[in-house]
C-alpha cells in the first residue's frame, strides 16, 4: 500500500512535533475558566454518527479538544448531519486513510466511534503515527487483534482509552476502595447480566444465507464500511447499529454490554484470561447472528490469594439469573446513554451483577451504577465501617484528554480494557461454535477445539487490508 511509506517515512516526524504542539496546561486558560485553543488536544473523529456522534459531542464538551477533522463513510447522512453542522468548516473524509495522508501532522489524538470489527484498522493506523485514541467497546472483534492492539499501544507509547465510561465514575472508585479495604473479597462467584430485547431478537434463527443485497445508498462508501471484513451485498441490516446482530461484523449483547458490567470486578479482582469458557445455554443458535438467548460461563483461576472464580453471563429476555435472597428492587444508572435504535426496551431485571463473596454479597447496575450489599439489614449494619470513596477527578472523556496532555493516567487503557475484551472474544466463539473452549492462559491458544483456536486470529483479511496487521 502507497500508505505503508508513509507510515514508515513520517512517523518519527509526527511524533515529535506532536510532542511540542501542546503548551502546558500551567500556561494558558486554566486560571480564567477555559481552554485556549494551544492548550487543546487536536482531535480528529472517525465514526460521528449515532454513538460516535455522541462520542464526538461528550469529548467536545469537556473544552480540552479541538475538533481538526471529521470522518465517517456515510458523511452526509441523516444521522451524520447534527456533528458537521456543529463543526462547519472542520474538513470532512469519507476515508481514514486519506485524512491521516492529508492531515497526519494536524492530529493527536482520534477517536473511533465506528462498528466493532472497524475498530481495529483505524486504531492501528492512528496508533503506529504516535496518535493517542479513544476508542469504543469493545476494543476490537478478534482475539488476536485485541492482543496487537495492546501490542502497538505499548510500542508506540500512546494514550489509549476504551469507551467504558462507568470506569471514571461512582462504581470504579467505589470497587477499588472496598477491595483495598478488605470489604470485597474471596469472591468465588460473578454474575453479569443483560436482559432486554437485543436488536435480533425475532428475527428467524434457521436462517440458511445472508440477506439478499439492497441498493447502496449514495451517501454510503460501501467499499470502505468494510475496511478488514470480508465483502458483502449492502443491506440495511448491516448498518446504523444493526452490524452489532452479525458474528461478522459485532459482538453482540456481550461484547456491548459486559464492558458496562463486568469491568470493574474483572479489573480490581485480578480476573485475567479465563481457562474454560462454557456455553450452557444457546437459545436459537444459527452461524449468522447471535443467539436469542445466551448463558455463557468462564472459569478463573486462583490468583495469588484471591480464590478461583466463575464468571456466568446471562443474555436473552426470559433468561434471567438466579436472583440471591434479600436481592430488593433492580434499579440501573439514570445517565445511561440510550441505544442508536431508541430507548433501552424495558426488562424485570436491569442490566447489572451480582458478586458472590465468602462472607457477603453484592448487587450492582452497569456503567457507573454503584455496588449495594444485599441483603439491605446487613448493609444498615456495615453502614459505619464502609470506607470513604473518593470522587472522580474527571469523566471518560477528560480523563482521556488530560492523559493526552500528561496531566492524567487512562483509566481503561488497552492494557486494563485489552484481556477484558479478549474475555469478550472468547464468550463469542463459544456462542459461535456452541461448544465448551478449554484455554491455555499461558500460550493463550484453545486447546481442545482446532477450529475455534484458528478463529482466535479470525479469518484472512480482504485484500489490501493485510497491512494492519503488520504496523
Amino acid at each position: 500500500m502507497k500508505r505503508r511509506k508513509f507510515v514508515k517515512t513520517n512517523a518519527s516526524a509526527i511524533m515529535g512535533a506532536a510532542a511540542f504542539s501542546i503548551v502546558p496546561s500551567t500556561i494558558f486558560g486554566k486560571t480564567s475558566g477555559h481552554n485556549a485553543p494551544s492548550d487543546k488536544v487536536n482531535l480528529a473523529c472517525c465514526g460521528i454518527g449515532h454513538r460516535g456522534g455522541s462520542v464526538v459531542k461528550s469529548l467536545h464538551k469537556t473544552g480540552l479538544a479541538n475538533i481538526v477533522a471529521l470522518c465517517d463513510v456515510d458523511m452526509g447522512a441523516e444521522h451524520t448531519l447534527e456533528v458537521i453542522e456543529m463543526f462547519p468548516d472542520v474538513p470532512r473524509f469519507q476515508d481514514f486513510r486519506e485524512m491521516f495522508d492529508k492531515m497526519g501532522d494536524e492530529i493527536e489524538a482520534v477517536s473511533v466511534g465506528t462498528p466493532d470489527f472497524s475498530h481495529f484498522p483505524i486504531t492501528m493506523l492512528a496508533m503506529s503515527l504516535g496518535k493517542h485514541v479513544y476508542v469504543e467497546k469493545p476494543m476490537a472483534r478478534t482475539f488476536q487483534e485485541v492482543e496487537l492492539m495492546m501490542e502497538t499501544a505499548k510500542k508506540h507509547n500512546v494514550h489509549t482509552q476504551m469507551g467504558n465510561q462507568g470506569h471514571s465514575e461512582a462504581n470504579y472508585f467505589q470497587f477499588k476502595a472496598w477491595v483495598e479495604a478488605g470489604i470485597i473479597k474471596d469472591v468465588t462467584a460473578i454474575t453479569a447480566h443483560m436482559n432486554s430485547r437485543r436488536r435480533w431478537h425475532g428475527w428467524d434463527p434457521k436462517i440458511t444465507k445472508y440477506p439478499d443485497g439492497q441498493p447502496i445508498p449514495k451517501t454510503l462508501d460501501w467499499d470502505t464500511w468494510h475496511t478488514t471484513a470480508n465483502q458483502h451485498d449492502f443491506h440495511k441490516d448491516y448498518v446504523n447499529g444493526q452490524w452489532r446482530c452479525w458474528y461478522d461484523f459485532g459482538m453482540g449483547a456481550l461484547g456491548d454490554w459486559g464492558a458496562h458490567t463486568m469491568d470493574t470486578a474483572h479489573q480490581f479482582l485480578n480476573l485475567g484470561l479465563p481457562y474454560e469458557i462454557d456455553p450452557i445455554k444457546i437459545e436459537g443458535h444459527n452461524p449468522f447472528f447471535f443467539p436469542m438467548a445466551s448463558t455463557i460461563a468462564f472459569k478463573f483461576p486462583k490468583r495469588g490469594d484471591m480464590p478461583a472464580c466463575d464468571m456466568t453471563w446471562y443474555d436473552g429476555v426470559k433468561n434471567q439469573p438466579p436472583l440471591p435472597k434479600g436481592y430488593g428492587v433492580s434499579t440501573t444508572d439514570s445517565n445511561i446513554p440510550p441505544p442508536s435504535d431508541g430507548k433501552l426496551a424495558p426488562a424485570k431485571l436491569k442490566p447489572g451483577k451480582i458478586i458472590y463473596g465468602k462472607d457477603l454479597t453484592f448487587k450492582g447496575g452497569s456503567h457507573g451504577s454503584t455496588l449495594s450489599i444485599i441483603p439491605a439489614e446487613k448493609a444498615k449494619d456495615m453502614a459505619s465501617s464502609l470506607p470513604e470513596v473518593p470522587k472522580s477527578p474527571s469523566n471518560h472523556f477528560a480523563n482521556f484528554l488530560l492523559a493526552c496532555k500528561g496531566d492524567e493516567e487512562c483509566r481503561s487503557s488497552f492494557d486494563v480494557a485489552g484481556p477484558l475484551s479478549q474475555v469478550f472474544t472468547l464468550g463469542v466463539l463459544a456462542q459461535r461454535l456452541n461448544t465448551k473452549l478449554i484455554f491455555d492462559r499461558e500460550t493463550k491458544q484453545i486447546t481442545n477445539h482446532p477450529l475455534a483456536n484458528v478463529m482466535l486470529k479470525g479469518a484472512q483479511p480482504r485484500k489490501g487490508w493485510e497491512e494492519y496487521y503488520k504496523l
